[in-house]
């Protein structure tokens, strides 16, 4: 009830301000209802509200689509984000792959290295060794040839002492008689 009497209320305001009786020609009011009333009519007669309703149910069929369309391209965007991390991992596992046999093969060279350098100075000692050892063998064979020349000396100064004419000669003979042996 107490809203019905705020209606009549507000209903009953203007044709309460107006000068002289509402339902008249002369009453702008009343003719500014009628017009309304009229305009209101027209436009339910030529449907505006159901083309209205259309349009706004087209619009919403338009937002409804766009926001399917959105939803697509995000899960496809989710796809191709999810596809593009499993490839990057991929090649995350490649390269450290990569870097675990560059590791590898860099241990491997460094050890081939220092076994070629270990074959490379077992072979300069040997060398060395042999080296020195023929230095010592020559230098054996030099003190040998010295003391031959030096006992030879001795011998030809003690024999020239000792020796006479006599003991000369049959040295001769002696040595003669060996060169026919071993000669013949």
């Amino acid at each position: 009830m107490k809203r019905l009497s705020v209606l009549f209320a507000l209903i009953a305001g203007p044709a309460m301000a107006a000068d002289g009786p509402f339902f008249s020609l002369a009453n702008t009011d009343f003719i500014v209802l009628v017009a309304f009333v009229l305009f209101i009519g027209v436009l339910l007669y030529l449907g505006v509200p159901k083309m209205l309703g259309g349009l706004l149910d087209q619009r919403a069929a338009n937002i409804r689509s766009e926001l399917d369309q959105a939803r697509q391209l995000r899960e496809e965007a989710q796809e191709m984000l999810a596809g593009y991390e499993r490839k990057q991992a991929e090649v995350q596992q490649q390269a450290d792959r990569i870097v675990e046999t560059a590791k590898e093969e860099a241990k491997a060279a460094a050890e081939q290295a220092k076994a070629d350098i270990a074959t490379s100075v077992e072979r300069r000692l040997a060398a060395a060794q042999d080296q020195i050892a023929s230095a010592e063998a020559s230098a054996v064979k030099e003190v040998r040839d010295q003391a031959v020349n030096v006992a030879i000396g001795a011998a030809q100064d003690i024999i020239a002492k000792q020796m006479t004419a006599k003991s000369g000669g049959s040295l001769i003979d002696d040595a003669i008689a060996v060169v026919g042996e071993k000669l013949h």
